[in-house]
């Protein structure tokens, strides 16, 4: 049994089912170097944790070897559909979606087809369906790639298995009057977009979280559609978290309170999950 902060992942991800709560994440050890999978833990009360469970072993051909990241796991269409996002030294990074009958996997390779454009570095794919039903996947265009990072959304097929239409731009780094623009090394410069996530409190509102960096550190920031829908005008807001911890998402517990998964600090090798309570007041999200 663990206690939340001896689990050593990135990027955590929540799923609450039949009473007990699922925790995804990306493995802190091989985040930045080959990587061949990726775990699950479970609780019954988001303090002691059982696992970790192998929920997803690279498969004997798979063509990524490196950059596990950000898996999230969604209940749609009676399975559950991982997206999650890989790499290897030819190609650029993509999110795909795996699909299992259980939340503890195992994990399967789904989509036939690119979800990301195959010649965009692209990372940390979410999922959101619209109140017409129709699918989507928001993720991130790399900054390392165009600078200024982005986060898109793109049309799914009902059955998850490819992409439905051409994705569209929601908003870049830059928007945020808070993201700062950081140098890499070797001299590059850019302002990042990671994890972006969209969770809706109430009809009218729809918040795209997403983390990026300013002047306390890693940030979690936080944009609301002016239509309340996908297609609508993102508006950055006052950011969620600002002592260097992100890459987030919102969870109900057994309750009905909302929580913030995300991990703090941002430095390897001692990011952990972290779970910080939020208001709702009035249908609108706060710190």
């Amino acid at each position: 049994m663990l206690r939340l902060d001896e689990i050593h992942i990135r990027d955590p991800f929540v799923l609450l089912e039949d009473g007990t709560y699922y925790l995804y994440g990306t493995r802190g050890a091989t985040c930045w170097g080959e990587a061949d999978g990726f775990d699950v833990y479970r609780s019954r009360d988001l303090a002691v944790w059982e696992g970790p469970f192998v929920c997803f072993q690279r498969p004997e051909g798979f063509w990524a070897d490196r950059n596990y990241w950000a898996p999230e796991v969604h209940f749609y269409d009676g399975a559950y559909y991982m997206f999650a996002s890989f790499k290897s030294e030819d190609r650029c990074r993509q999110t795909l979606i795996l699909r299992a009958e259980s939340p503890m996997g195992p994990f399967r390779v789904h989509s036939v087809e690119p979800i990301t454009p195959p010649d965009w570095e692209c990372l940390d794919g979410t999922f959101y369906v619209s109140k017409e039903g129709v699918p989507h996947m928001v993720f991130c265009h790399e900054w390392v790639q165009v600078g200024d990072g982005e986060i898109w959304a793109r049309p799914l097929k009902k059955d998850l298995t490819g992409p439905a239409g051409e994705p569209f731009l929601l908003f870049k780094a830059s928007s945020a009057p808070w993201a700062k623009w950081i140098t890499a090394s070797g001299g590059r410069k850019g302002c990042v977009t990671d994890g972006p996530f969209l969770v809706r409190v109430s009809p009218e509102k729809l918040y795209c979280l997403w983390a990026s960096f300013s002047e306390t550190g890693y940030t979690e920031g936080l944009a609301v559609s002016e239509n309340g829908e996908i297609d609508g005008r993102f508006v950055q807001i006052d950011p969620l978290f600002k002592e260097d911890g992100g890459h987030a998402m919102v969870f109900k517990d057994r309750e009905g309170a909302y929580l913030l998964a995300l991990h703090s600090p941002n430095k390897s090798p001692n990011e952990r999950p972290r779970f910080v309570p939020l208001k709702v007041e009035d249908g609108l999200l706060k710190g």
